[in-house]
């Protein structure tokens, strides 16, 4: 404790309060805002999940390692991992520390918000030296940290290849205020506690340079300029932080309880959507991963610029850059907040108005669940498997070696899975097939749904309601076969490279089963690229605008990636990555289920 308790107030924190209040005053009316706009069942799941206390516990724990420590970012790039956090982390124990210290030297002050924030300059006040070496040095340290983490952000928008980044976000004005701001607050305080450290304390960093400027300055008074600017950064990052990419601090804190309670986006720029939106760092990660940056003109249609132009409402841009997208989800995946940038994109394209509203209603489907009648397991090919028939007759053949009794559902024509529809927006048409393809299903009597088409697969798995019935790949389904001993594999001397399709690997998170398939039936090597970075091949019905010239480079890329293996064909699990490669490769390209046929002799009958 000291003797005397410093006075509460200068005019310098000023800056810091008018900042301070303005960014608190909007993030209560932004989440007053977002709460009103989500459904009554959301509103009321996401304010049960704050008081679950097994919620709760996950609340605190993933916003501490992705807000703070930025652990993901550290898993993909540790020199970002350490920048991102050596501000976010450091920061925040610059504010716990300054807490601690007014608590254990001047208690009384605890209730003025930014007594915390100027410590050393009014306990300098007092002209009697605090004690406390572990705390000053403590704050020394941590300032240190988020100093360093400084240089690194100034370097990286100078060099960011030495992060791994070819490409960087182009900023907007206000962006630039921001960073700037961001960056002088943290020199500034340093200088501002420089001065004060003779008297206030200090340790390594401070006092050294307390000690330079005493010997050239000398004059105590020099310290209130800096006071002065410090409190006017501050203020500068707060009052632009609403309007800036830096936003996404507070709104991932939003974003994270409102995903660990379970909520979807149901609307295109409200509720959950609007805190996707805010939450975007605007880093630029995404602008790497995409495969559309293969092009240079299509750099700006990545996540990062739409979330900026819905934050603008410019309507053109969004439609633009929506359309474009080939729904691949690889931003999401990398991703360091999470932001669902494939689900974003649909729910813009969902405000569309067509011309033409298709009517599926005078659709009879009781001949339908006659035909797929008959059997326990249920094949369905799905649309792009009938485009590619030697992949259906390959899954046939399969299953008739190992003594599976099956029925194939569209083997003479049927429904779409939906999927086209739902990527394109017009979300009621595609539920409506779906409500056609339930009945036909369930009417069938079948127990397993297998599907050899990963984008049928996904949806299927997420948007049916299938009770009682176990919707499969072929590639899950077959593995497990060769468990049952009901399907034997001989090795070939082929050597494949695996192509993770977007839609099995990143979009429902199969990547062994097929590894294992091709394993036990020839050598099998690995991209560059590969798993939940694995490249698009371009062919992607997510898209509804990229020309064919630009699907020919992103395939190019996806194939340049894939060639690195110096394998001796491609195999894919997918029919339309199968029908996209085939156009381009300078080898073959074949399908999982062809090269399981070709290899598989025969079966030995099993119990199931």
């Amino acid at each position: 404790m000291i003797d005397r308790i410093p006075s509460g107030f200068h005019p310098f924190v000023l800056p810091f309060m008018i900042g301070m209040v303005f960014v608190l005053l909007y993030c209560a009316y932004g989440i007053v805002k977002i709460m009103i706009q989500l459904t009554a069942e959301d509103r009321k799941k996401f304010l049960i999940s704050l008081v679950t206390p097994k919620t709760l516990l996950k609340n605190i724990k993933d916003i501490f390692c992705d807000c703070l420590l930025h652990v993901k970012l550290w898993k993909r790039n540790k020199m970002l991992g350490f920048m991102h956090s050596s501000i976010a982390f450091g920061w925040f124990m610059l504010i716990v520390l300054g807490h601690i210290e007014v608590i254990l030297f001047i208690p009384e002050r605890l209730h003025t918000f930014y007594y915390p924030i100027f410590f050393n300059y009014f306990v300098a006040e007092n002209d009697a030296t605090v004690a406390g070496s572990l705390l000053f040095f403590l704050m020394d340290f941590f300032l240190l940290l988020v100093l360093t983490g400084i240089a690194l952000a100034i370097v990286k928008r100078i060099r960011s290849r030495i992060f791994g980044m070819r490409r960087t976000t182009r900023h907007s004005l206000i962006n630039h205020i921001g960073m700037y701001a961001l960056w002088a607050i943290f020199p500034l305080r340093l200088l501002a506690e420089g001065f004060t450290a003779h008297i206030s304390g200090g340790s390594f960093l401070t006092i050294p340079l307390n000690w330079v400027f005493r010997q050239f300055l000398g004059n105590d008074l020099n310290m209130l300029p800096t006071w002065w600017a410090y409190s006017i950064a501050l203020g500068v990052f707060m009052v632009v932080l609403p309007f800036s990419r830096f936003m996404h601090i507070p709104a991932e804190m939003m974003l994270i309880p409102m995903r660990n309670a379970g909520l979807k986006i149901r609307g295109a720029r409200k509720g959950f959507a609007r805190v996707q939106v805010y939450s975007c760092p605007n880093c630029g990660v995404c602008i790497d991963a995409c495969p559309m940056s293969v092009s240079k003109a299509n750099i700006k249609d990545c996540t990062v610029y739409l979330t900026r132009q819905i934050r603008r409402g410019n309507e053109k841009r969004i439609a633009e850059i929506s359309d474009k997208c080939l729904l691949c989800g690889k931003c999401e995946a990398l991703c360091q907040v999470g932001v669902e940038g494939p689900q974003l994109r649909v729910m813009q394209r969902s405000l569309r108005k067509y011309a033409l509203e298709p009517d599926y209603s005078n659709i009879a489907v009781e001949p339908l669940v006659e035909a797929a009648s008959g059997s326990k397991v249920l094949y369905f090919s799905g649309c792009m498997s009938q485009l590619t028939p030697e992949i259906g007759r390959s899954v046939e053949s399969v299953l008739r070696k190992a003594g599976v009794d099956f029925t194939w559902m569209d083997r003479d024509g049927g429904l779409c899975c939906g999927r086209p529809m739902a990527t394109a927006g017009r979300l009621d048409a595609a539920r409506a097939i779906v409500e056609k393809n339930e009945k036909i299903i369930l009417g069938s009597g079948a127990d397993t749904l297998l599907v050899s088409c990963p984008i049928c697969y996904k949806m299927f798995r997420e948007s049916y309601d299938l009770p009682g019935v176990r919707v499969v790949h072929y590639s899950q389904y077959f593995s497990g076969l060769v468990k049952l001993g009901q399907l034997k594999l001989e090795k070939s001397d082929i050597c494949y490279v695996y192509h993770d399709p977007c839609e099995l690997g990143r979009g429902c998170g199969i990547y062994e089963e097929p590894r294992r398939l091709i394993g036990l039936s020839a050598a099998i090597a690995e991209a560059d690229k590969t798993r939940e970075e694995s490249v698009c091949c371009g062919g992607s019905l997510g898209s509804l605008s990229l020309s064919f010239e630009q699907r020919r480079k992103i395939t190019q890329g996806a194939l340049d990636n894939l060639y690195t293996s110096h394998a001796d064909a491609i195999a894919t699990a997918c029919p339309l990555c199968k029908a996209t490669f085939a156009r381009y490769s300078d080898r073959p390209v074949r399908d999982l289920a062809e090269i399981i046929d070709a290899q598989s002799t025969g079966y030995k009958q099993t119990e199931r």
